[in-house]
């Protein structure tokens, strides 16, 4: 008994000193009631100090935020399930905006919209929250677009160059290689500084899935975010995660680094947003968008920046990717995107169909700051190529109809297939800046002219080797910008034209046997 008085004397002292350190004041309490939900939407009644982008919480745990403010009620999105909500259940307001973990933590992870894990990894200890919405640098806080960001895709690097800080368009049909395009430019940072974030926006669970398997297996893995918000999320995630992850992107760049963002795509981020608003009984304007979808995402993309000095000199790019119907750029979302970014990048469905991957159409894409960019070596022998290839494209089109063409335009035509040829490249295998110049001035130089136009595939191949090995030390000048001397230039014609004869000498023993 005298142990048993002495616990429970020791357990009545700690309660009590417990009971003492308790805050028994009196708490406000923004509290409302449910009015009426549907598809992840719900209109609340009461919280009049609420404020735009404000978390609520709803029964059951589930969050909530503020998106549209009625005289006397709220519009808000859920970011979860909606069971256990019902009209007449209590809300509680938070006072809070609704942020984001942002940090080093996150690198390497697959997160969604709220920062929790999705790779079935251990929870994430971040360093720190950014709201979702967050003014864009000031034009003092800017400057100029100079330095390039490498893709790794010939067709891009050469004729429409990116530039850190840009916000370049992807935009084309269904199944004609957006999604390949942003990814191969996420692989070919595996050798830069470049901090990688991919957001999926409502795609199939799938197509996000393979997606990442090749970021994970191929790209910069412990440099690279994913953030998902597949199409079986809630409406709120799916609206949330561009937001969600442009904040997690200025982290970095707010501290000096340089950051490439993927959203893939705003098309379906609009279609959200259009299907929020309507539930909502937001007035529907063009297409039954509403009225501010422009600022929808021109909020967003503006964010997109290379900084000044004085606030670090880091960078955000953004690949914004964009869906189109028939080709049709006129379109309402098409449209507003164009007006938005620095240029775009079209994709032709016809030109896939052929074989010719990427099918960029040269003719309707245009980089509007990326020249200014581009480096000069590569500059150099990729000026005249995007002229000489859209010409041979036209003329390609009159030669169709079987009519009799003159010497000289056989031979524009016969360039043109090569180049076509050269500029064709299989996904996941980047090229590097050698690279390229060696095809582009292999090009230039009329090298490839006598090449059979099947072989020049292999030709493309066989410059790995001579750009890895017997000009090693050449190739790091080029990567690092640094101008060629005239024995230079000579040293590399030589090593091209030697290439090319052993191309000749394959074709002729193809041929004998």
């Amino acid at each position: 008994m005298t142990e048993l008085s002495r616990t429970l004397s020791d357990w009545s002292t700690q309660t009590q000193s417990r009971l003492l350190k308790l805050d028994l004041s009196p708490q406000p309490e923004s509290l409302g009631r449910v009015a009426a939900l549907a598809d992840g939407v719900v209109q609340v009644h009461g919280l009049p100090h609420a404020q735009l982008g404000e978390v609520l919480r709803f029964a059951g745990g589930v969050l909530g935020t503020v998106v549209v403010l009625d005289e006397d009620q709220l519009g808000c999105v859920l970011l979860g399930r909606q069971d256990g909500i019902a009209a007449g259940s209590v809300v509680c307001g938070t006072g809070q905006v609704m942020s984001v973990p942002v940090g080093e933590a996150l690198l390497g992870r697959v997160v969604d919209p709220l920062g929790q894990p999705l790779d079935g990894g251990p929870a994430i200890q971040a360093s720190g929250s950014l709201p979702i919405e967050r003014a864009a640098p000031g034009i003092t806080e800017r400057q100029p677009v100079t330095e390039p960001l490498h893709t790794g895709i010939t067709a891009i690097d050469a004729m429409l160059p990116l530039g850190r800080g840009q916000r370049e368009l992807i935009i084309g049909d269904r199944f004609t290689g957006k999604t390949a395009i942003a990814i191969d430019a996420i692989i070919s940072q595996n050798d830069s500084d470049v901090i990688c974030i991919y957001a999926a926006i409502g795609q199939r669970s799938s197509s996000v899935g393979q997606a990442i398997e090749s970021i994970r297996e191929r790209g910069p893995r412990a440099r690279t975010i994913c953030v998902v918000a597949a199409s079986d999320s809630a409406a709120g995630l799916q609206w949330l995660a561009p937001y969600a992850a442009c904040s997690m992107a200025e982290y970095f760049s707010d501290r000096g680094g340089h950051v490439l963002l993927v959203l893939d795509d705003l098309t379906k981020h609009a279609q959200i947003h259009r299907q929020v608003s309507l539930l909502l009984r937001q007035p529907p304007g063009r297409e039954a968008y509403p009225g501010d979808v422009f600022y929808l995402h021109s909020r967003l993309l503006e964010r997109a920046a290379r900084l000044s000095r004085e606030r670090g000199g880091g960078s955000l790019t953004t690949l914004p990717i964009a869906e189109t119907l028939a080709g049709n750029l006129s379109s309402y979302i098409p449209t507003n995107l164009i007006s938005i970014t620095d240029g775009q990048i079209f994709l032709e469905p016809r030109l896939f169909h052929e074989g010719q991957k990427p099918a960029i159409d040269v003719g309707k894409s245009v980089s509007r700051v990326g020249g200014k960019t581009q480096q000069p070596i590569l500059r150099k022998v990729s000026e005249s190529l995007r002229l000489g290839y859209a010409q041979f494209l036209e003329l390609e089109v009159f030669t169709r109809f079987g009519g009799a063409i003159d010497e000289r335009t056989q031979r524009v035509i016969e360039r043109g297939r090569r180049v076509r040829a050269a500029l064709q490249q299989p996904q996941f295998q980047p090229l590097s800046t050698a690279h390229q110049v060696l095809l582009l001035q292999a090009l230039e130089l009329g090298l490839l002219d006598g090449l059979a136009v099947s072989t020049v595939g292999a030709f493309r191949e066989a410059l790995r080797q001579l750009v890895g090995e017997e000009l090693g030390q050449l190739a790091r000048r080029i990567e690092q910008g640094i101008p060629l001397s005239a024995e230079e230039q000579q040293q590399l014609q030589t090593a091209l034209t030697q290439v090319v004869k052993q191309q000749k000498d394959r074709e002729g023993a193809d041929v004998r046997g």
